[in-house]
């Protein structure tokens, strides 16, 4: 289809109104021009139509779907050519639905455990969110639907959302918050974009320049259309100067109008207004011309599937004595409303219809398991009763294994407004303790979409990690708790002793429409390990029911350029009587550096099967991103020459083998020093070492040697000795050599300082 022509045939009215929704879920026809309305949907991890009665929290039923694991559990697995073909399922649950495009997947960074949407975010490390989504996306956009990852940018907290300023430094920007996107783009390249509520720095991202243009389409080079988040735009005439498309929903043609006046009265370019247009109808008319509506959508096919993925996203936290597996033979009690009634996704726009569900007493019953169940505490409100606490005692009693099903309820965490604390119910933690007392063989079964406090951890002997795992969790439970399926899932985000720990704690949520992101780029691990600091389970943590060792690591060079790239390989052996699937998670960290930087980056990771004894070498390569840092020098990019650690094992706490290599830049840094410019740092520069050696030994002769030299008193020389003086010639300006030697005038000085900078 030739949009161009197209657009170029569209009256002005006709155009403006081609950038807003017809409503909810519709972009708007042109039935003059046989430009047909094409629809979008909501669900990240299934699909939420509403055709009739539509919203967007998800008040209103959609049709029925199926809900698969949610980011945060999929993070978990460390998978991502299974997270692609999820996104083929969800791909052709579109087509069939004819959805043009799938909104999500959402990548925003989990900063604090308190976002009520971290359950749709995949983690708190940019590597890893960038590789789980580009991988849905890649899954989803192979049977021509589009995808619209959001939300960008720095979206994280649903606190005074529409209003707040998340206000951020340019190297935490490019560090931390961006590499999802940018990583999404680069090699997935989505269909759309959705840009956030909030604004940056004080400007709304609906009418960003920087992000929508400059950032993401010159430099990322995106070449689909941005959309609003719902409701997110404030002044629209600016958001298509910014790079804005379409604006959704529906603004009942107000800002239609306004873009109209605006382009009349000269001041919006018309062109822009074209270029908005082709970038809608360029994607419109992609899905259009490769619709397949008769695409089948077998339910129970992806139902089952839904199940296979929640087992390998579930997270072993603990397993004392090897508790787990369960044996088949022996009676467990299923304990926990949330045994019956899983709570396997989150509230709000994401929230899917599903056509089943399966809970672990079904699941359980099913099998044939000797299961039985009391319900303990009342997820409606936090209480429990003496009665239901007394028929949990008893049956776990009765039972050779208590299985606990526990975490957070839908009020605890949704979209719209972020969680107060990071505990759980008190009524579920006194239910766990008073369970762990009568029967020491208790396991707690998790679901929750962001980490919780643990205060029972030390009286129970396992603990599994089940996140939101979608309709079927309960299903993957069971199979996982019995020994079916080994777990294998690890930690996408690491799990503070206390919400206190938490580097954005002093800072998250801001002060009226104003938050900060003081705590710079160490987020999670990079702050818990420069600190040094307990962790309840560290990033990248995860069981299994058998070991894994890791050996041989070998790099391809041991000194080399930023512009090369690094070949690492080491070998991954299963060393116990079980098969399983090992994650082998590659760091690195920069030995000395001129900026503060973590302890150590995830820059790689492999998920390998491997039966009872097999061994399987695994590979990274990695290239200059994976040793720079963001420079606000330069904008760009910068890799300091120095050693480098580089780090492998199971998480950032297991890290067995660790060899360096030597990293050269290629990239000279500008240069600009005053008479304010101190000495230490002119040692460091090489070129500026060589001119300014012999100023600093006539200075140094002057003003400590012969100092110390003329005085007679032992005194006199202990309060000068050679220490004291080499620290103060660190620190010293270059102007000191007036005062103290070095320079005989202010001409001599000027020559020094332009020969510096020549």
């Amino acid at each position: 289809m030739d949009v161009k022509k197209l657009v170029s045939q569209m009256t002005l009215e006709e155009k403006a109104g081609l950038c807003s929704g017809d409503d909810f879920w519709h972009t708007k026809a042109v039935e003059r021009l046989g430009i047909p309305r094409v629809m979008v949907s909501d669900g990240p991890h299934g699909l939420r139509k509403q055709d009739d009665a539509a919203d967007h929290l998800g008040i209103n039923d959609s049709i029925k779907a199926v809900c698969f694991p949610a980011a945060s559990a999929t993070a978990a697995s460390f998978d991502p050519d299974m997270i692609r073909e999820m996104g083929e399922a969800l791909g052709d649950s579109c087509q069939h639905e004819k959805v043009s495009v799938l909104l999500g997947p959402a990548v925003n960074i989990k900063r604090s455990p308190l976002c009520g949407r971290n359950f749709e975010y995949f983690s708190e490390d940019p590597y890893l969110a960038g590789k789980m989504c580009a991988a849905l996306i890649q899954g989803v956009q192979s049977r021509n639907i589009g995808t619209s990852i959001k939300h960008f940018a720095l979206n994280n907290q649903e606190h005074r959302r529409m209003s707040s300023s998340s206000d951020c430094d340019e190297r935490t920007m490019r560090e931390i918050y961006f590499p999802p996107f940018e990583t999404a783009v680069k090699e997935a390249k989505p269909w759309t974009f959705m840009c956030s509520y909030n604004r940056i720095n004080g400007v709304y991202a609906s009418e960003n320049p920087w992000l929508l243009t400059d950032v993401l389409r010159k430099e990322w080079g995106f070449d689909g259309y941005v959309m609003s988040d719902w409701g997110a735009v404030s002044n629209r005439v600016a958001g298509v100067a910014a790079g804005l498309d379409l604006e959704m929903p529906a603004s009942g043609g107000v800002n239609d109008r306004k873009i109209v006046e605006a382009v009349k009265a000269g001041k919006l370019d018309e062109k822009l207004v074209d270029l908005a247009c082709e970038r809608i109808l360029e994607i419109s008319y992609r899905y259009l011309e490769n619709a397949k509506p008769d695409t089948p959508w077998d339910q129970e096919k992806q139902h089952a599937r839904a199940a296979e993925i929640a087992a390998d996203c579930m997270v072993l936290l603990k397993n004392d004595g090897d508790l787990l597996p369960l044996s088949k033979e022996d009676t467990a009690a299923f304990i926990g409303e949330f045994a019956e009634k899983p709570r396997f996704q989150g509230g709000g726009s994401s929230h899917i219809n599903c056509f089943r569900t399966t809970s672990a007493v079904e699941a359980a019953k099913a099998a044939g398991l000797k299961v039985t169940y009391a319900p303990g505490y009342s997820v409606e409100k936090d209480e429990l009763t003496d009665e239901r606490l007394a028929e949990a005692v008893a049956a776990a009693k009765k039972a050779k294994a208590a299985v606990v099903f526990a975490g957070l309820p839908d009020s605890y965490e949704s979209e719209g407004y972020d969680r107060t604390h990071m505990r759980m119910p008190e009524c579920q933690n006194r239910l766990i303790e008073a369970v762990a007392e009568a029967n020491p063989n208790t396991v707690v079964v998790l679901h929750n979409g962001s980490p919780v406090e643990m205060p029972w951890i030390g009286k129970v002997r396992g603990v599994l990690e089940a996140y939101l795992g979608g309709q079927a969790v309960g299903e993957a439970a069971v199979r996982v708790l019995f020994g079916d399926v080994n777990p294998s899932g690890h930690l996408p985000e690491s799990f503070p002793v206390q919400l206190e720990d938490n580097p954005s704690f002093l800072y998250y949520g801001g002060e009226g429409n104003r938050t900060e992101y003081r705590e710079g780029v160490f987020v999670g691990y990079r702050y818990y390990d420069k600190k040094k600091m307990n962790v309840l389970f560290p990033f990248g943590f995860g069981l299994s029911y058998t070991t894994f060792a890791f050996s041989g690591l070998k790099l391809s060079a041991e000194s080399i350029r930023d512009t090369d790239t690094l070949t690492v390989t080491a070998t991954v052996t299963n060393t116990g009587n079980r098969a399983g699937k090992a994650v082998a998670q590659l760091y690195v960290g920069d030995t000395e550096s001129t900026p503060i930087r973590p302890v150590r980056e995830l820059k790689g990771f492999r998920k390998v099967f491997l039966q009872p004894g097999e061994s399987r070498e695994v590979s990274f390569t990695l290239d200059k991103r994976s040793f720079a840092y963001w420079n606000t020098e330069i904008h760009d990019w910068h890799v300091e020459t120095g050693d480098f650690t580089i780090e492998v094992g199971d998480s950032s706490r297991n890290l067995p083998l660790c060899a360096a290599v030597k990293v050269e830049s290629t990239v000279e840094l500008p240069r600009h020093y005053t008479q304010d410019s101190i000495y230490l740092d002119l040692m460091a520069d090489p070129k500026a070492k060589k001119i300014i050696t012999g100023f600093m030994k006539k200075t140094m002769e002057i003003f400590g040697t012969e100092q110390r030299e003329e005085d007679s008193t032992e005194a006199a020389k202990e309060a000068i000795t050679e220490e004291m003086t080499m620290a103060m010639m660190k620190y010293m300006p270059l102007r000191g050599m007036l005062s103290f030697g070095g320079a005989e005038n202010a001409e001599e000085m000027e020559k020094l300082i332009q020969q510096l900078n020549g």
